[in-house]
């Protein structure tokens, strides 16, 4: 049941000024009589932001009530980077693009709530994804007492024609290509574009190539390489070909190149946490060169525990930005630790991009922990006695020697 009209006095949406969120605007505004306020986030998604200005004035919401923020920085710079830096992959493959952009979006919206005296917040997200438990767990985390409106899970709306006859019974503009079932849907910011739905829903068929938006097809990639070189300091992307870059700047620039390359492509069925499994396509073409990239500085400067205890903690790291604990206090807990195991992360890599692959070739560091003269097959004058290897070896194997006796002596009883 949806909460009545006096329950809600203004409400902070979400708002991308598409049709789905100009709908939503004015069901808000028709079904609790509130006042609504609009939040557009820039994200990096690669479509004009400000014409959602316009239709929100269009719509009848008050100048004062409308936002609009460029949030690329303070994505890449707090939400991206501080993620990679734990090499995160969701079921070892999704480099979480979606995910990890919802926290900040609700973070906004708490924000322009609190600055408004709006007691509502309200979002897009279907009843049936994860999206909308990342934003309300994140609203929740941030604004314990505030209210939440999902349309979705309230409206009778149940059909596009439904939707469709609402926009045209409230004057909304409805664009052409708008008024039939779209073939899939995509969510996009500056780390990747995500297709689901329709034409993608059979995992047994092939992604069509018009569903690509953010790479070209690896087969019609160059012939011939693109080598680029990627300066870390403390676990983050600092600079490409020796240039120094803001954090969102880099990753466009890495975005391009992998783009030409024909580099981020993953098609995927997932397990998502509302229980079901979904199949979708996602590309994530500069984080993919990024993922490589770091991970080729951490295997020379990290110690083998700790880049062993990193890749254990990982699984669980990702579940959590997954599942939209962003602003859990065991995701602050696990990134005290990354963080502090990126102090001596730093240095340069060169990665070889071709053809839908990033591989890295070359890296170097003022804390590089390898020793050559330690693993040559030479005799080198440093603290390693081949003698010693032998120690070690039946050490270990006591164990195992211990096991294989009673194998051998229940085997010598004729017992399985």
């Amino acid at each position: 049941m949806p909460q009545q009209r006096s329950d809600v006095k203004k409400v902070v949406l979400a708002y991308s000024g598409g049709l789905d969120t100009s709908i939503i605007l004015k069901w808000l505004e028709t079904t609790y009589g509130c006042e609504v306020v609009t939040f557009t986030a820039d994200l990096g998604q690669g479509e004009e932001i400000s014409p959602a200005r316009d239709k929100a004035i269009l719509l009848g919401v008050k100048p004062e009530n409308i936002f609009i923020e460029d949030l690329r920085e303070e994505f890449v710079r707090d939400y991206v980077f501080p993620m990679f830096r734990a090499n995160a992959q969701y079921e070892g493959l999704y480099l979480l693009g979606t995910s990890i952009a919802r926290p900040l979006i609700a973070k906004k919206q708490i924000e322009i709530a609190q600055k408004t005296g709006a007691d509502a917040v309200a979002h897009g997200a279907t009843g049936k994804g994860n999206d909308q438990v990342r934003f309300e767990l994140s609203y929740y985390a941030l604004e314990p007492d505030i209210k939440v409106i999902a349309p979705w899970r309230e409206w009778d709306l149940t059909s596009r024609t439904a939707l469709i006859a609402f926009a045209e019974a409230n004057q909304i503009p409805i664009a052409k290509d708008k008024r039939g079932d779209a073939p899939f849907s995509v969510d996009a910011n500056l780390l990747h574009a995500s297709s689901e739905g329709k034409v993608l829903e059979d995992p047994a068929q092939e992604v069509p190539d018009y569903v690509y938006s953010r790479t070209i097809n690896p087969e019609d990639a160059p012939d011939k390489p693109t080598y680029i070189e990627i300066d870390f300091e403390k676990g983050d992307p600092v600079a490409i070909d020796g240039q120094p870059m803001s954090p969102a700047t880099l990753l466009t620039r890495l975005n391009e190149l992998a783009r030409a390359n024909g580099i981020g492509r993953l098609d995927l069925v997932e397990n998502r946490f509302v229980g079901m499994k979904s199949r979708g396509m996602y590309e994530t073409p500069g984080g993919t060169i990024l993922y490589f990239a770091h991970r080729g500085i951490e295997s020379i400067t990290l110690d083998r525990g700790a880049a062993h205890l990193k890749d254990e903690l990982m699984p669980k790291y990702a579940e959590l930005i997954y599942n939209g604990f962003w602003f859990s206090p065991e995701r602050e807990m696990l990134q005290a630790l990354i963080d502090k195991s990126q102090e001596f992360v730093a240095g340069r890599v060169r990665v070889k991009l071709y053809k839908g692959s990033a591989a890295v070739v070359g890296r170097s560091s003022p804390y590089s922990l390898y020793d050559q003269d330690l693993v040559t097959f030479e005799e080198g004058a440093v603290a390693y006695d081949h003698r010693d290897a032998a120690g070690f070896i039946k050490l270990n194997a006591l164990r195992l020697r211990t096991l294989g006796k009673r194998a051998r002596k229940i085997a010598g009883k004729g017992k399985i």
